[in-house]
């Protein structure tokens, strides 16, 4: 069995790209002033390779790599990828080269723009050349990657590649560190039997691509490990305008919560005799 479970954390910037002082006429001045909707998508776009990893200098440097005997275990959850893009409506998945979608949205860190704007997004036409484009980006965390370090990072190499064309200004917003639990203590076994009286199966550990920034804090601070149990489904939409939640899992959290605090405390009482 795949020993672990756990959460990716999360590194979240909003950056800001500024040319002239104000917008210009694009007949007038385009081709002579820089563009900074263009700078901030060609400075977007050199921050992963032809295989989709990331170039930020020493962002690798403190992720733990799964041996082939830990992939082969997580690749062991169901999951049929014909099934995965015909959800998504998407003729392929994408991402990083030499890794399986379960790898990818677990084990392994990612950067991704959220969104971005600037310049004129109005009706009709109007030929500006934008003084300001922004952009907000996420990067998610896997063991041992610090939110803080990633940061600093990502802000050293950001401006490292900015243009003497522009000005840049990286504006962190929130952050969080991964965290990893061993399916070998009682809060897993109990949760886990829980479960599979609730559901009828047992559970597959697995690591989930979200994040919960209090986890890894719970651990820091008080010395404890969290017990992670999903009810939701893939097709939630979560962070969608029709995000939704299941009635049938939201008893079945009901029904398996106290089953997990029952055999929580029998196991807990077990191990002090």
């Amino acid at each position: 069995m795949y020993k672990r479970q756990g959460l990716r954390g999360l590194s979240y910037v909003e950056v800001e790209v500024t040319g002239p002082e104000r917008d210009l006429h694009s007949g007038v001045y385009g081709g002579a002033v820089a563009n900074p909707i263009n700078i901030l998508c060609e400075m977007i776009a050199s921050m992963k390779d032809a295989n989709n990893h990331i170039t930020i200098p020493n962002f690798y440097d403190d992720v733990v790599t799964l041996t082939p005997e830990e992939r082969a275990e997580l690749n062991k959850a169901p999951f049929q990828i014909e099934v995965y893009k015909q959800d998504l409506a998407i003729d392929d998945v994408h991402g990083e080269a030499g890794y399986t979608t379960l790898e990818r949205t677990g084990t392994r860190p990612t950067l991704d723009v959220n969104g971005i704007w600037g310049g004129y997004t109005g009706e009709g036409s109007k030929t500006v050349l934008p003084s300001k484009a922004y952009a907000k980006i996420s990067m998610r965390l896997v063991p041992n990657q610090n939110h803080e370090k990633i940061t600093a990072l990502f802000q050293k190499h950001f401006e490292s590649i900015a243009p003497k064309s522009v000005k840049v200004a990286i504006r962190p917003h929130h952050g969080g560190n991964p965290a990893l639990n061993p399916t070998t203590g009682i809060g897993y076994l109990a949760a886990s039997k829980a479960m599979e009286k609730s559901f009828g199966k047992k559970p597959i550990p697995t690591r989930g691509g979200g994040s919960i920034p209090i986890v890894a804090l719970f651990e820091q601070e008080l010395g404890l490990k969290t017990v992670l149990m999903g009810f939701g489904l893939d097709t939630d939409a979560i962070h969608s305008p029709n995000e939704h939640y299941g009635l049938f899992n939201y008893l079945k959290g009901i029904e398996t919560i106290p089953l997990f605090c029952t055999y929580f405390t029998e196991m807990s009482q077990q191990s002090v005799a």
